[in-house]
C-alpha cells in the first residue's frame, strides 16, 4: 500500500491478519490484536490496528524478534 494511500476498512484489516500471522510465525501471540473501529470515525481519522496488551513474556519475546530481524 503506497504511503499516500488512505487505507480503506479492508487495507486495515488486511494489515491487522498480515501482524497476526506474522507474529505466529514467531510464536507471539496478542490476543487484542485487531482494528481500533473509533479510528473510522469522521473522514480526517486514520484508521488504526490495535496492537492490545500483553504480558511481559511477551513483550520479552517480541522484542528478542524485533532484535534478531533487526540485526540482519
Amino acid at each position: 500500500m503506497p504511503l499516500h494511500h488512505h487505507p480503506t476498512p479492508d487495507d486495515v484489516h488486511a494489515s491487522a491478519e498480515e501482524l497476526r500471522t506474522a507474529l505466529k510465525d514467531n510464536g507471539i501471540a496478542l490476543p487484542s490484536l485487531g482494528v481500533d473501529l473509533p479510528g473510522f470515525a469522521g473522514s480526517y481519522a486514520v484508521p488504526l490496528v490495535a496492537l492490545g496488551n500483553c504480558n511481559a513474556v511477551t513483550a520479552r519475546k517480541l522484542a528478542e524478534v524485533l532484535r534478531k530481524a533487526a540485526a540482519r
